[in-house]
């Protein structure tokens, strides 16, 4: 299938999509967190319409669902391709000013806005792939947006190509774009019986030719500290100080299991935030493994570590409570094969070395293979995702559009 006639809209795309402001927010309780996540929403569903894209709509809570039509007789698993609206909560998402740099020479990039910022080389080790092509960054006082407005830039180019050359024969494609995926919920509110599919794909990984196909495992840890208060003035033999316990207790962790000492699949125990007085305090953790067994004794050193930093303090207790987040959807596509497999496929016909990796984080994708829709990760092009520094290539992204046909057209062919 030669693709080499297409005229792309991704990029044109991709810059109207990060001026729209999307960022979620972890604390809201409402679904979407954020309603300006569905300004984009609007767009979206705008364009497929216009694309021809019929049933495309947004519900309540800023999911939004569309169908590309079959144009083969043969009965071909439906798939679809999904990607996440919203941004980070890490870094301001607002008044986003992409610049396109063209015809990248590997000098340092430096972002007008502040100066401070600036994209080496020697710090982005992809970019030397990218010479000689067109790098897009933000002005230096927000994040790009790439991630994941890339992955959603490339399906709505996907979805016009396969409307306008129908001889890219494909069965049935669902599209879903989800918000609240960087806060951890973006699969809480989704329909999969309008998805109906047998197999996704999410767009939203980064360097071209990579495909991911294992997260993290992911549980949440919330130890709580009871101390023992007393007057500062008279607390000599009394004060069991529930903050100072906190800071030993995190001190104590070994760290050859931080995020900051491991790498590869070495998992870890990581405090995100802790709060509290004198006579309580307490401290959230996430815990990552690819390995379930190593996750749960992930656990069992951080209750170890309580323990030990609480035998100083006779008169002080704590409770330790540890809620399941996610799972490594590994476990589920090994037992679809042709997922992946087509997947690999898709990018090599692309004119890409494929390249199966693992993910130390998670994705959209983790919770939909659990929830009966096994779904791997492909590139979306995207890097230093969640800071001022993020940038992405309009030929990766291009690339990522490739993908994604040739993929649509793999399944029609092993049908």
């Amino acid at each position: 299938m030669n693709l080499s006639a297409l005229t792309y809209t991704v990029t044109e795309r991709f810059l109207r999509y990060v001026t729209i402001d999307t960022q979620s927010d972890p604390e809201s309780p409402t679904s979407p967190s954020t309603e300006k996540q569905k300004d984009l929403g609007r767009v979206l569903v705008a364009e497929l319409l216009e694309i021809g894209l019929a049933d495309a709509h947004m519900d309540e809570h800023g999911y939004v669902y569309a169908t590309v039509p079959a144009n083969t007789d043969k009965d071909v698993p439906v798939i679809c391709f999904c990607s996440h609206m919203d941004t980070a909560p890490d870094c301001s998402g607002k008044g986003v000013k992409p610049i396109v740099h063209q015809n990248y020479t590997g000098a340092d990039i430096v972002l007008p806005d502040d100066e401070t910022q600036v994209i080496r080389l020697a710090d982005h080790p992809d970019l030397k792939n990218q010479l000689g092509n067109d790098i897009i960054t933000a002005s230096g006082n927000t994040l790009l947006g790439a991630d994941n407005k890339a992955g959603v830039a490339e399906i709505m180019d996907a979805c016009l190509q396969l409307m306008k050359n129908p001889q890219i024969k494909h069965g049935i494609i669902k599209i879903l774009f989800t918000p609240d995926e960087e806060i951890g919920r973006g699969v809480d509110k989704v329909n999969l019986g309008k998805v109906g599919a047998y197999a996704a794909y999410t767009m939203d990984g980064e360097s071209a030719g990579n495909l991911e196909n294992e997260t993290f495992s992911a549980d949440g840890a919330k130890l709580t500290i009871n101390g023992v208060s007393a007057h500062p003035g008279f607390a000599k033999g009394k004060m069991e100080s529930a903050i100072k316990i906190a800071g030993e207790i995190i001190a104590a962790l070994p760290f050859e299991l931080s995020p900051e000492g491991t790498e590869g699949m070495e998992g870890f125990i990581h405090p995100v935030g802790i709060q509290g007085h004198v006579e309580t305090a307490t401290i959230e953790f996430i815990l990552r493994d690819f390995d379930e067994e190593k996750l749960h004794a992930h656990a069992e050193t951080l209750k170890r570590v309580t323990d030990e930093v609480l035998e100083n303090y006779p008169a002080s207790s704590y409770s330790l409570k540890i809620a399941e987040q996610y799972r490594n959807m590994k476990v589920v596509l090994d037992q679809h094969p042709e997922i992946t497999e087509y997947g690999l496929e898709a990018i090599r016909r692309a004119g890409m070395e494929a390249k199966l990796c693992s993910i130390r984080g998670g994705t959209d994708g983790s919770r939909l293979s659990f929830m009966g829709l096994p779904c791997p990760n492909i590139f979306a092009g995207e890097h230093a995702f969640h800071s001022k520094q993020e940038w992405v290539s309009v030929q990766d992204m291009q690339k990522a559009v490739d993908t994604i046909l040739h993929l649509c057209a793999i399944w029609e062919e092993k049908a």
